[in-house]
């Protein structure tokens, strides 16, 4: 017997259009609120608004969403100036001082632990604190009515941010502190990978004995180009080994690189890179420049300026372009143009009609990892100098969890600073950021100085990441110096003048038994100094810019190849008389000068013999042979090199990548000698350490050109593998990595469009995927109206906003944009609350 169902058959047949209703229904709905929250989530951009100023100030935007902030005194100014950044960027700021204090996984959840268990050890926000209350009144103050604006800006919004309502949180007002926080996410960024470097170097000096080391580390290289002309820095190199290496492969078939990769970033890729910082498991990658020209060789007579800073990029990008107007104590108008950092009143890089500034990492030593010579009866008493055990604290931080429990961590903190664990090692990690010289608001100072030489001594006394510095005026004066602490080592060897293995000895962990660290800091009057040379030209690509025996008073922790400074400097020797767009042909430089070595290498492989029978070598010969040495985005050679000299680096350091890897973490070769390609051009000038299995070098070449070729993705040919078809853009959202793959429409909304994009390493145009030029600009101080400016995103978080990505384009192709806000085309005025209600 059957049981015939309770509902007639119309009416079964129509549940599924019934629910597919329903369906249809919610789904919409949960559309229209999320659109609506999108939309109430942004600005307002035309009116009036009472806040609480003593004075109105009023914002205008130009058609790429950039404000010009007039006001009467600077306070309001640093009102405004926070109320903007909320109402476009408040989600980028928690972010940032999130990061710095180890706060994330109360905001992001789980995923974002590992991220907090790294940086909360440092206690950032107890340092903040300490800071702040260290300023002066007035700095005090302009940091105060900066909070009292954000917080206005983010309450004045109808709907709180988008991510707030997916990450079902409530954004957690602004305090003073944080901005201090948002400086010390910036050392995190500059200068935390340094640990990655030293721990890298201590564990290849455990597995190689002392003449491999002094090889593998080079100090120097022929790639040098130092500030002081054109004296080039290198030693004769160290002697090459006469034994392979233990980690060699021993035969042919253990020889195998990994498939094609960009080179990815550490530090904090795009914003923690999708709430995942660190070091990357690939290599870091380094680039940004900047560069001046004296009135001597400039096009009209005024010192001109070129800032392309360098980092992981993601929307929005980390900077917000502004102008700031306000009376000049002295009389007149002060007019600050430039990129701020959400989270902070200032223009970090820009012009104020007397001066343009700009940075590029310095590299210097600021972080020491002192090896814990432990008491084997009890891990928390270690050996000290004195000779005696001193015992560390422990504190136990909690860890908040959106959407779980909250977590506790024991801190073990020593002397020198917290304890990190790398294999059986333990290590007490030095860093300078945890001192107070460290963070100080002195950069506000750079808003009314008019001459190089006043800037450069207000520089020397910035607490921020230790940057090269470099500054030009309206006089046609140009300088160079280093702005932010500098420590006074113990142990610094003045003449510099030391052996291989003893320069290969730096920048490795000391013993805490022994450790003499930095005696307090430099004194401005102690600063190197570079102002109008001989040259007429200043360079700076993140490379040794001293002569030896200041490089050892400084410390070298990871300064770049050189490659780029060299053809920055051979660019800017090239040009007579420069201009604005003279200095941007020289940022977008894109030809691949360093990687003509390896061209030749390839190609001296490729004889008649190689040839015969070989039809896919004898294309790849024809096609590098016609290349036209630019990195482009049609660039079929270049992709092809590139892949050769990456199989080489595989094929020599692949096995002991992975053995240093099994330590820890991203450790590498790479990792611990930034000058690895001067290493590998001399393994092939010698046509040393052939793998087993291979007859000769050539036989040996020959593998690793078959295997490019061989890596190359299914489908396509040697003529198809064009550079800009790996080097596509991948800047996005944080949010975009967090959207499910059958969304692909959500992805795309909150991504840039996946561009090829032309350079690449070791040249002027430093690019990958979601790394690059974070900002590019030349100007002269006093013709800002003839100065350029370019960046990657927009003005807005908001991908509802039509400025999340204004402009974008522009910095894609390398085009040149005035340096200068256009014509308004949306006006706000600020207006004293008092004021309003006395009118009403």
């Amino acid at each position: 017997m059957t049981r015939s169902s309770p509902f007639p058959p119309k009416r079964r047949r129509a549940w599924p259009l019934i629910l597919l209703c329903a369906f249809v229904i919610v789904l919409a709905a949960m559309v229209l609120a999320g659109w609506l929250a999108l939309r109430g989530s942004l600005p307002q951009l035309d009116g009036t608004r009472a806040v609480p100023l003593s004075a109105p100030v009023t914002i205008g935007r130009d058609a790429l969403g950039v404000p010009t902030v007039q006001g009467d005194t600077r306070g309001d100014v640093a009102y405004a100036s926070g109320f903007l950044h909320a109402q476009d960027r408040f989600f980028q700021m928690d972010l940032l001082r999130r990061v710095a204090a180890g706060e994330m996984a109360a905001l992001i959840g789980p995923a974002a632990l590992p991220l907090d268990r790294r940086d909360r050890p440092l206690r950032f926000r107890e340092h903040a604190q300490a800071a702040l209350a260290a300023l002066s009144a007035d700095q005090r103050g302009l940091i105060e009515r900066y909070t009292a604006g954000v917080n206005d800006g983010l309450r004045s919004l109808r709907a709180r941010p988008f991510e707030y309502w997916l990450l079902r949180a409530q954004p957690a007002p602004w305090r003073p502190e944080d901005t201090v926080l948002a400086v010390y996410a910036m050392y995190f960024d500059l200068q935390y990978d340094q640990v990655r470097r030293v721990l890298s170097r201590a564990a290849l000096r455990e597995r190689v004995p002392a003449d491999l080391l002094a090889f593998l580390l080079p100090e120097t290289s022929h790639w040098d180009a130092p500030l002081d002309g054109q004296r080039p820095l290198a030693q004769p190199p160290a002697a090459l080994p006469a034994a392979p290496p233990s980690w060699l492969p021993s035969t042919r078939s253990a020889v195998d690189a990994e498939p094609e990769a960009n080179v990815l970033v550490a530090g904090l890729p795009g914003f923690v890179s999708g709430f995942a910082g660190g070091g990357s498991a690939v290599d870091s990658m380094v680039g940004s420049n900047g560069f001046a020209v004296d009135g001597a060789h400039s096009a009209h007579g005024g010192a001109l300026l070129a800032s392309d800073m360098h980092l992981g990029l993601s929307l929005p990008n980390i900077w917000y372009r502004i102008s700031l107007v306000y009376p000049a104590p002295e009389g007149g108008e002060r007019r600050i143009t430039g990129v701020s950092l959400p989270g902070t009143p200032f223009v970090v890089a820009g012009s104020n009609g007397h001066i343009a500034w700009g940075f590029t990492n310095s590299y210097g030593r600021f972080v020491d990892l002192v090896e814990l010579q432990r008491d084997p009866a009890d891990p928390l008493r270690y050996r000290v100098p004195s000779g005696g055990w001193e015992r560390a604290q422990v504190i136990h931080e909690r860890l908040d969890v959106n959407g779980g429990a909250s977590v506790d961590l024991p801190v073990v903190q020593t002397r020198w600073g917290p304890q990190i664990v790398a294999g059986e090692r333990a290590y007490a990690l030095h860093w300078v950021a945890q001192d107070p010289q460290a963070t100080n608001m002195n950069f506000m100072r750079l808003e009314g100085i008019t001459n190089v030489a006043d800037a450069l001594h207000a520089a020397q006394t910035f607490g921020m990441p230790t940057q090269n510095f470099m500054v030009a005026d309206a006089q046609g004066h140009i300088g160079w110096t280093l702005a932010g602490p500098l420590p006074r080592f113990a142990d610094a060897n003045a003449d510099a003048e030391v052996s291989g293995q003893a320069a290969a000895l730096a920048s490795m962990p000391y013993l805490s038994g022994t450790y003499a660290g930095w005696q307090g800091y430099r004194t401005p009057d102690a600063y190197p100094v570079r102002v109008d040379p001989p040259a007429g030209r200043i360079w700076t690509a993140n490379n040794r810019t001293l002569p030896l025996e200041e490089v050892a008073q400084i410390g070298d922790a990871g300064t770049d190849l050189g490659a780029r400074a060299t053809q920055i400097r051979n660019d800017l020797l090239a040009l007579p008389h420069a201009g604005e767009r003279d200095m941007l042909a020289v940022q977008t430089d894109d030809r691949a000068f360093w990687i003509e070595y390896w061209r030749r290498v390839a190609l001296d492989a490729l004889d008649a013999r190689a040839l015969d029978g070989h039809p896919q070598r004898a294309e790849f010969q024809r096609l590098v042979q016609a290349w036209d040495g630019r990195a482009d985005v049609n660039a079929v050679g270049y992709r092809l090199v590139r892949a050769f000299y990456d199989s080489l680096y595989e094929a020599w350091f692949g096995v002991l990548d992975k053995q240093m890897a099994a330590i820890a973490p991203d450790l590498s070769y790479r990792a611990a000698n930034s000058r690895y390609e001067a290493t590998m051009e001399t393994l092939a000038d010698h046509r040393a350490w052939i793998p087993g299995g291979f007859a000769d070098w050539r036989a040996f070449m020959l593998d690793r050109i078959d295997h490019t070729i061989a890596r190359l993705p299914k489908g396509t040919t040697l003529e198809e593998a064009r550079w800009g078809e790996r080097n596509r853009s991948t800047i996005a959202h944080p949010f975009a990595r967090m959207v499910p793959a059958w969304l692909p429409w959500v992805r795309g909304w909150l991504s840039a469009p996946h561009d090829p994009l032309p350079g690449d390493i070791n040249m002027p145009r430093v690019q990958a995927r979601a790394f690059g030029a974070s900002e590019r600009f030349a100007v002269s101080p006093g013709r800002e109206q003839d100065g350029i400016f370019e960046m990657p995103g927009g003005q807005s978080g908001n991908p509802m906003s039509p400025y999340f990505l204004a402009g974008h384009e522009t910095w894609v192709h390398g085009d040149a944009a005035p340096f200068l806000p256009g014509a308004l085309v949306h006006t706000l005025k600020l207006v004293p609350a008092s004021a309003q209600q006395a009118g009403n």
